[in-house]
């Protein structure tokens, strides 16, 4: 009863645990952040993060939406990014979407653009070109235009005109 053995304390999952909820009546000044799930009936004027996120058919989000899974009944002034976002009937989106997986409902309406992240990380940044070698091979330096961005031979010239 009173041994020095180690103590077992119960911890509290967030996937066990119930959601956090801003009722309708409810007005929040600030950015909310939890890694559990999030019900928003109110309005809220700030970003909001979480694992999951679900707007209600009342609420007004005014700010930066980021979670894993989002369901959106309600409005949103502002980007949304989410692996897995869905539109309901009633949701009003004014801002742009990057997701994984979109579903959107007959009478959603969007005002913005929609990105596939997976789209956007498979996208190569464009290399900016290497200054060329004389083709005599001789060790004087490529020719460069005003900015020192190196040229290749066919545009030395057109740059110094």
């Amino acid at each position: 009863m009173f041994s020095k053995a180690e103590k077992t304390t119960a911890r509290r999952t967030t996937s066990n645990a119930p959601p956090s909820i801003i009722s309708a009546n409810l007005k929040v000044l600030g950015n909310l952040e939890t890694d559990g799930e999030l019900h928003v009936d109110g309005e809220v004027d700030g970003d909001i993060a979480a694992r999951k996120l679900t707007i209600g058919q009342t609420a007004c989000v005014r700010g930066e939406v980021r979670a894993d899974d989002v369901t959106i009944h309600g409005e949103v002034r502002g980007c949304v990014r989410a692996g897995r976002v869905a539109l309901t009937k009633t949701a009003r989106i004014t801002g742009d979407i990057h997701h994984e997986s979109l579903a959107i409902e007959a009478g959603a309406t969007l005002d913005g653009h929609c990105r596939n992240s997976q789209k956007a990380a498979e996208t190569k940044r464009i290399e900016a070109p290497q200054p060329s070698k004389p083709a005599d091979g001789a060790d004087r330096p490529a020719a460069q235009d005003d900015a020192g961005n190196g040229l290749a031979a066919k545009d030395s010239i057109a740059a110094r005109i």
